[in-house]
């Protein structure tokens, strides 16, 4: 089970919620951004995300994004400030 306390934990908690079967791994790249704009001092705010999910075939590119940002916009409203995704379908 995810750990709910860090913004890690509850990325992956709520993709895998959102997209039920996939393989989720999320990454926190704060550190390699540290006084870059949007970086905060207690990190956090950098993320890169892997989701293979069933559901993702025969989306296009632009609806995986849309539906992977619309799954995780409270997250950016507290304070996500950038995400790298790879999302593929499985297979891919």
């Amino acid at each position: 089970m995810p750990d709910l306390n860090t913004r890690a934990g509850r990325l992956r908690a709520t993709l895998l919620h959102a997209f039920p079967g996939a393989e989720v791994a999320v990454r926190d790249d704060s550190a390699l951004h540290a006084g870059h704009a949007g970086a905060r001092p207690g990190g956090e705010t950098h993320f890169a995300v892997r989701v293979i999910a069933p559901g993702f075939a025969g989306m296009t590119r632009l609806a995986r994004s849309r539906a992977v940002h619309a799954a995780l916009a409270e997250e950016f409203g507290g304070g996500m400030h950038a995400l790298s995704l790879e999302l593929r379908a499985p297979g891919e």
